[in-house]
């Protein structure tokens, strides 16, 4: 049985036009808005909660009616720390129930009722923000003194290896891990007027701790920044460069596992009665012992360990905290493999260390941002008292390369998976929307959307080295809620396989950039500084069929209509019908300058190319 057409006219989501609550705490009221269309045959709609595990219905009062639109209202008062809501809407052929991640005829579940966080502080400079990851020792070598130098020193039995800027990297077989192209933190200093020409807001470092690879990934010290890359002097004189221009930082820590040669796992391999012996979980000591992956050189830290929680984060002078104090000043922390932290068999301990995490940071810098890698489902961590936000991979991420190159994700991980159908744009926008619904929307509109990384082959490398691709893909990201964070030199067409040729250097000849694509990116970030849609607005799917999607962005003032298509499907023009957008509205395309008039519930697509995305623009009224 068909779906009738007014069901995509009902919704609700977590921003200001819907739910009026600005900094909500237990026992403040806020009231909750539904739209649905004008024609739509609702006779009743109620809102359903469940304070203190009880249910209770209450009615919903129709306020206002526009040219296309009803609207429903409710006030509801907050008695916990985190409320789930959803909606029950009564018609003549029976009761529908309408939540987060959509509209069934039965009743559904709790766990995707629409949520809101009591007493949770948003840092409020993320939303406004436009992230740049960079590897260090791949984007410039500002102090070629302070260079790695062949045989310097042993790692894993071999010597280090200096490498003349711009060759391709050695896989890590070939001992790619432990060669070094001279990059440091002086100069990522020497480069943020680039950046900020760019109109980034914020970076992303890989990690910087002192570490014998060049990934560090493997921290031998927790305290020190690396000397190769100009210790912590640099990052002072970083902090104070990124000062001048209103810019913030956000390094990476690995509090996971640390190097075999870290000083706490050297003493306890000697003596198991050392006083970081507990630290770790040898099955037999010295030499078997939990490491990540099972890769020997990275011992896996067991949090257990009291002791460890208090120097990790929980004492004043603990590691996590330290950064975020004079003359460092860090505004964030991305947590490496925040899906493993804690978590060895039967100790399951991820979701309180996470906790127990955020409550010192936050103690310590209310407005740094807590960000956690997550490859699969972090959402358990994203309910407002853990992480602020995941690197959004399966929420976003994965099915957009899914949907746009046919590159399904095991493929990351298992070389002979092959899975060259694309995902249909349904579909695509379904995982969206499943991962959405699963956290309130305050965590929602902060999350970290990322097309590609240092773990990850590079986007252009994703679509088959088609710009225009890239483009589409890149319009998604600025657009999508949450902020986006752009992977050093995919700006300017940057190529890069798996880990580690995805961390090729840095081009600094512009003869041998793509310009059109910079000023693609140029044209984003200008965007996202502009729109309060983009830093604040709510988000509704309003066509995935065929070869195109296309959601909306609203707020009071502006709204945005997103439309991006992989192939030509024929599609002429956008049903927007469903949406607030009435007949005669007219809309104007940011990236041409070309407008259009709402006619009979249609948005004329006649300039979008066969391949490409558009944003349009229009005044709410």
């Amino acid at each position: 049985m068909s779906r009738p057409l007014w069901l995509a006219s009902v919704h609700h989501d977590g921003s200001s036009m819907y739910l009026f609550a600005d900094k909500p705490k237990i026992g403040d009221s806020v009231t909750v808005r539904l739209r649905a269309g004008l024609t739509a045959p609702i006779e009743k709609v109620y809102l359903r909660t469940a304070p203190d595990g009880e249910q209770e219905i209450v009615p919903m009062h129709l306020v206002t009616a526009t040219d296309n639109c009803r609207w429903w209202e409710v006030t509801l008062k907050l008695r916990m720390p985190r409320t789930g809501y959803r909606f029950l809407i009564s018609t003549a052929e029976g009761g529908w129930w309408y939540n987060a991640a959509g509209i069934t005829r039965y009743n559904p579940t709790d766990i995707r009722d629409f949520k809101l966080i009591a007493g949770y502080h948003a840092p409020a400079w993320v939303r406004h923000s436009t992230f740049y990851q960079i590897f260090p020792d791949r984007f410039y070598d500002g102090d070629s003194t302070s260079n790695v130098h062949s045989g310097e020193y042993t790692a894993q039995g071999k010597p280090v290896v200096a490498r003349v800027w711009g060759e391709r990297p050695h896989t890590h077989q070939e001992g790619g891990g432990y060669e070094f192209f001279g990059g440091d933190l002086q100069g990522i200093a020497q480069r943020l007027d680039y950046l900020q020409d760019l109109g980034i807001t914020a970076l992303y470092l890989n990690p910087i701790f002192t570490s014998p690879s060049n990934h560090k990934y493997d921290v031998a010290d927790y305290y020190e920044v690396d000397k190769h890359f100009g210790g912590n002097a640099a990052l002072v004189a970083l902090r104070r460069a990124l000062d001048e221009r209103g810019m913030r930082l956000m390094l990476d820590i690995v509090p996971n596992h640390v190097s075999a040669t870290h000083p706490w796992f050297l003493a306890a391999q000697t003596n198991l009665q050392a006083d970081t012996a507990e630290f770790f979980t040898f099955r037999r000591h010295p030499n078997e012992y939990e490491s990540w992956l099972g890769v020997r050189t990275l011992p896996k830290l067991n949090y257990n360990s009291s002791k460890l929680r208090r120097l990790m984060f929980e004492s004043k002078e603990a590691i996590m905290r330290y950064w975020l104090r004079k003359p460092y000043r860090i505004d964030g922390w991305r947590v490496d493999v925040a899906n493993m932290m804690g978590r060895q068999g039967e100790i399951q301990l991820g979701n309180k260390i996470g906790r127990a995490m955020r409550r010192a940071v936050k103690q310590e810098s209310p407005e740094m941002y807590l960000l956690g890698e997550h490859f699969f489902d972090g959402t358990s961590h994203l309910q407002g008292d853990e992480l602020d936000a995941s690197m959004n991979y399966q929420g976003f991420t994965f099915p957009l390369w899914h949907w746009l190159a046919a590159f399904e994700t095991p493929s990351i991980w298992r070389r002979e998976w092959e899975d060259n159908v694309p995902l249909p744009a349904a579909e695509m926008a379904a995982q969206w929307l499943e991962f959405m619904s699963a956290v309130p929307w305050q965590i929602v509109a902060q999350q970290f959307n990322l097309l590609d990384s240092h773990d990850t082959p590079r986007i252009l490398s994703i679509v088959g080295n088609d710009p225009v691709r890239v483009k589409i893909a890149s319009t998604l990201q600025f657009t999508f809620p949450g902020t986006p964070c752009l992977y050093y030199g995919d700006e300017i067409g940057l190529e890069g396989a798996g880990d580690p040729d995805n961390r090729r250097c840095m081009v600094w000849d512009e003869s041998k950039w793509n310009l059109d694509l910079r000023e693609h990116y140029r044209q984003l970030t200008r965007l996202r500084k502009e729109s309060t849609a983009l830093q604040a607005g709510g988000f509704q799917i309003i066509y995935a069929q065929d070869e195109t999607v296309a959601y909306q962005r609203e707020a009071e003032a502006e709204g945005l209509l997103v439309v991006a298509r992989r192939s030509d499907d024929g599609l002429k023009a956008l049903p927007v019908a469903h949406t607030n957008l009435t007949d005669g509205m007219q809309l104007v395309e940011y990236f041409s300058g070309a407008s259009a008039m709402v006619g009979e519930g249609l948005l004329p697509l006649t300039t979008l190319p066969s391949v490409g995305a558009q944003i349009w623009i229009y005044k709410s009224k």
